[in-house]
């Protein structure tokens, strides 16, 4: 069946070829992109310059931004979206805003006597319901390792996540998904973190501490670790990694064995 909006992007991509010198830059930027096939990787970058066409980004004073850094973040925002059926998961927003570093966020907090509290919190990415996506520029750069981290996937998957009305770490899941399958396997996580937490508040814990703040920072925590260390995350909740995995339609921890086996580099320490 003919589709107006598909006419529409390849037209688009017709009139706006991708640099393959700039797409080699990129590439070797982002270490995470290793071992997708030659279609997965057109189709990523693809769907980045369609990310730019429909996405402003507007960089505060400090922030530098050339086709080289607005095609790094584009590929990174898109990642997560390589399998997940032509539908506009990012809609709700249409800009994000870029920091040179990390910016003070005034935070409103209701303790249990009822005393609400304000404060500025220090933070690198910021997200809400229907508002931009802010990054601090530096987190964009730095997330393209293996190495558990990855500040525009952690955003965007609040974005997801708030899909269907506010963040609480249950995004609008595939028909084929059962809700009390991803409830069963993100709370006994959740609720182990915390538990290793209420013991220790200073615990070496498997993933990033950050993930027990609330159900909604779980899921973008480990949709990070997913991506950007998908080993770590099926060794210490093999359930969340599953129910990630058909989320996302990925097997990001497959791609990552495969390298191992076939690169000398991979097999002691991932690129970072």
């Amino acid at each position: 069946m003919w589709s107006f909006g598909a006419w529409r992007r390849r037209r688009f991509l017709a009139r706006h070829p991708l640099d393959p010198a700039l797409w080699a830059e990129v590439r070797r930027q982002l270490p995470i992109l290793d071992g997708l096939s030659v279609d997965e990787l057109r189709l990523l970058a693809e769907r980045a310059l369609l990310f730019l066409r429909d996405k402003r980004l507007n960089a505060l004073p400090g922030v530098e931004l050339d086709d080289f850094r607005r095609l790094l973040l584009a590929t990174q925002a898109q990642l997560p979206l390589l399998h997940l059926p032509e539908l506009n998961w990012y809609q709700g927003f249409h800009e994000l805003l870029l920091y040179p570093d990390d910016f003070l966020s005034p935070q409103k907090h209701r303790d249990p006597a009822g005393v609400v509290h304000e404060f500025d919190d220090e933070r690198s990415g910021e997200t809400s319901y229907q508002g931009p996506v802010i990054l601090a520029w530096p987190g964009v750069e730095s997330g393209g390792g293996w190495d558990a981290y990855n500040l525009v996937i952690h955003e965007l998957a609040h974005k997801l996540d708030m899909l269907d009305g506010d963040a609480n770490g249950l995004p609008p899941l595939h028909r084929d998904m059962r809700i009390a399958d991803w409830a069963s396997a993100m709370q006994a996580a959740y609720d182990d973190l915390n538990r290793q937490l209420d013991h220790n508040p200073h615990a070496h814990t498997a993933i990033d501490p950050y993930a027990a703040e609330n159900p909604a920072e779980f899921f973008a925590v480990t949709s990070e670790y997913f991506f950007t260390g998908p080993d770590l995350l099926e060794a210490a909740y093999p359930k969340v990694y599953q129910q990630l995995a058909l989320f996302y339609r990925q097997d990001p921890l497959a791609r990552l064995r495969s390298l191992q086996r076939e690169h000398p580099e991979y097999q002691e320490h991932p690129p970072h």
